[in-house]
């Protein structure tokens, strides 16, 4: 590659990674928000759009639900589930178009939803959370 080239390349490589070309192309749950917990850019440009995110399925709440949290990692037991409380940036819940058939808690999902920014509490559950994917659907990964 010739000099000229690469500078003319430059831009598009650096910026590359950071958003995602297609809503399909899943993002990390780490990438919704900023060092300081707020959302990401990244996030406030896809809110209300769908987008695809891969992780785990946390066990669920209540058995026969549509609800579920994914998670970055396996975890065995719901991470965070009262308001007030520290809101890890690795999470997301997740709403689906039907009621969930539980996937194994360290089996990788993909999920795609329409992705929802802001405090909200489920009626139902009084699952606190400060983001979600809504209308989702997911398959394992």
């Amino acid at each position: 590659m010739h000099r000229r080239q690469f500078l003319a390349l430059a831009p598009a490589l650096i910026l590359a990674p950071a958003l995602p070309l297609r809503a399909e192309d899943p993002i990390r749950l780490r990438d919704l928000y900023n060092k300081d917990l707020s959302f990401s850019d990244l996030a406030l440009a896809w809110q209300g759009t769908r987008l695809a995110v891969q992780g785990f399925m946390a066990p669920p709440l209540k058995a026969d639900s549509v609800f579920f949290v994914l998670t970055n990692r396996p975890m065995a037991v719901c991470p965070f589930c009262e308001p007030g409380m520290p809101w890890p940036d690795d999470i997301l819940a997740v709403y689906a178009r039907r009621i969930v058939e539980v996937e194994p808690f360290n089996v990788p999902i993909l999920v795609e939803g329409r992705l929802e920014l802001g405090d909200a509490t489920d009626p139902e559950l009084g699952f606190y959370s400060k983001v979600r994917l809504r209308e989702a659907t997911f398959r394992r990964a």
